[in-house]
């Protein structure tokens, strides 16, 4: 298998646009993208609540934006998605998507949403390694994204069921609805497989990942946002995932979903075979992230991973399937929110420069970039 290419960037707040759109022409996106096609944005939510790190940044948005549209590439649509534990009308809200979407006239579109798209079977070609035991023959998917190409927009950070989560856990949210939670389980062949779907129904991929700001300890949500300055793209979802992951101090090819892709041909997973455009110092460094413990963790354990596990259709399904969003909300939205992660984000907009960045974009209203030269 030929080298894959990722390119890694240092930036700054006042250069960040720039950067974004330089990162997407060095990761190779104007010739991974099929220029003749509609282009999906995809941007990540993993909490409507606007904590660092945790969610796709305006910046990172308005970058994509700018990248795609320097290079010809139409048709523009944002697709976002909803999970039983985040909002994906307050996330674009609370995010500040709003503005930008409304600034350059992208239409968005929710996939729960039957006025914008439908879900119909999709017959995989490629293997699956799990999806056809859980769904059967056909994987129920939207009928808006075959035919488009899609760019992933995650950030950098820790998962307490992936260990890391980037470009391959971005499709999980778009590509999968009805019985998702059932997938838990089995969430590294999961990821492998949405990819082998994702490679059959879009005519180009490509993923431009933040790590502005990346996310360390039991995320996605419930972390400790690290500065870090610096953003990844690539057209090969596998060795970007690879790369951040090694950047935060992990070993790529020991994460599951990064190993079995790789060994599936899908993409590239060792580092010693990707070539890094830009940055190679930057990509050297080793954040020496770790998920760590957690109770939301131990709970996901007790009922995806552990021996308690068998009582899975039990719990995920209602009346226990309620009681167990509801748990999550009230662990994240009543308790984390308020009395740590709200405060970590409030300090943030005064003291970081990023932070203040952010603001900046919420104060837009539809205008024109924020000045991003007294940041």
């Amino acid at each position: 298998m030929s080298k894959a290419k990722v390119a890694v960037l240092r930036t700054t707040p006042a250069s960040v646009l720039e950067d974004v759109v330089r990162a997407f022409e060095l990761g190779g996106g104007p010739g991974a993208l099929d220029k003749a096609a509609p282009t999906i944005i995809k941007d990540n939510i993993s909490w409507h609540y606007p904590f660092p790190s945790a969610n796709t940044t305006p910046w990172q948005l308005e970058g994509a934006i700018l990248a795609l549209r320097k290079h010809g590439f139409g048709g523009l649509t944002c697709v976002q998605n909803k999970t039983e534990v985040t909002d994906a009308f307050k996330g674009e809200d609370l995010n500040h998507y709003r503005p930008i979407f409304d600034a350059y006239g992208i239409p968005v579109k929710f996939n729960f949403r039957d006025e914008d798209m439908k879900w119909i079977p999709y017959r995989p070609k490629a293997k699956m390694l799990i999806l056809d035991r859980i769904y059967g023959e056909s994987v129920p998917i939207p009928d808006f994204l075959p035919g488009k190409n899609i760019v992933h927009l995650p950030t950098a950070k820790c998962h307490i069921y992936t260990t890391t989560t980037g470009a391959m856990k971005n499709a999980f949210g778009g590509l999968l609805s009805h019985k998702r939670h059932q997938t838990h389980t089995h969430i590294h062949e999961t990821l492998v497989d949405l990819l082998a779907i994702q490679k059959e129904i879009h005519p180009g991929l490509f993923c431009l990942m933040d790590a502005t700001m990346a996310g360390n300890g039991p995320g996605p949500r419930i972390m400790k946002p690290v500065r870090k300055d610096v953003l990844l793209a690539s057209a090969d979802q596998v060795a970007i995932d690879a790369v951040a992951s090694k950047m935060m101090g992990f070993d790529p090819m020991s994460i599951p979903y990064i190993r079995l892709a790789h060994e599936a041909g899908l993409g590239v997973g060792r580092p010693e075979e990707i070539e890094i455009a830009g940055d190679p110092g930057a990509a050297a460094e080793n954040w020496g992230f770790r998920v760590g413990p957690s109770f939301h963790r131990f709970a996901g354990w007790v009922t995806w991973f552990g021996p308690t596990r068998v009582f899975q259709k039990l719990l995920t399904r209602p009346p226990l399937l309620y009681l167990g969003s509801f748990y999550s909300f009230f662990y994240h939205d009543v308790i984390h929110w308020p009395f740590k992660e709200g405060r970590i984000y409030k300090r943030w907009l005064v003291e970081s420069e990023w932070g203040r960045l952010f603001q900046a974009y919420g104060d837009r209203k539809g205008k024109a970039a924020p000045d991003r030269e007294s940041y």
